[in-house]
């Protein structure tokens, strides 16, 4: 029964993925070529911060108890930002240490199999690339 009611959940997450923008964006910053847009994406933030203070500032006024639903998903998505920031930032620290350790290797080997000056190329890596 538990396993049933994790596959029902899983797939209606994944089909409804689609309509997440949020969960879309943070795809989009996770991937190689994204990393370095993590620290700017948690000025993201701080409209559904502002958003989240408007509706729980409704709600006090006098409106609908169903707002707090609505700050609760804004509280959700600005904490999602902020913990990507940092994390996106120690993942693109170690992935350029990686590229560097690899050309410093591919310049090193290339120097001591005493091939010729000209004809050393820098190997073309990933954050090389458009």
């Amino acid at each position: 029964m538990f396993a049933l009611s994790l596959g029902l959940i899983a797939r209606t997450y994944y089909a409804l993925r689609r309509f997440m923008p949020t969960t879309l964006l943070l795809d989009a910053i996770h991937t190689r070529r994204g990393l370095k847009w993590g620290v700017p994406a948690m000025l993201l933030a701080v409209p559904y911060a502002i958003a989240m203070a408007v509706c729980v500032g409704l709600v006090e006024a006098g409106g609908s108890g169903w707002l707090y639903v609505l700050a609760l998903l804004f509280a959700w998505n600005a904490l999602k930002f902020l913990g990507a920031g940092p994390g996106t930032l120690m993942r693109l620290l170690r992935v350029r240490g990686r590229e560097s350790q690899a050309r410093r290797r591919a310049t090193t080997d290339l120097s001591s199999a005493r091939v010729e000056h000209e004809r050393l190329v820098e190997p073309l890596l990933a954050s090389r690339r458009g």
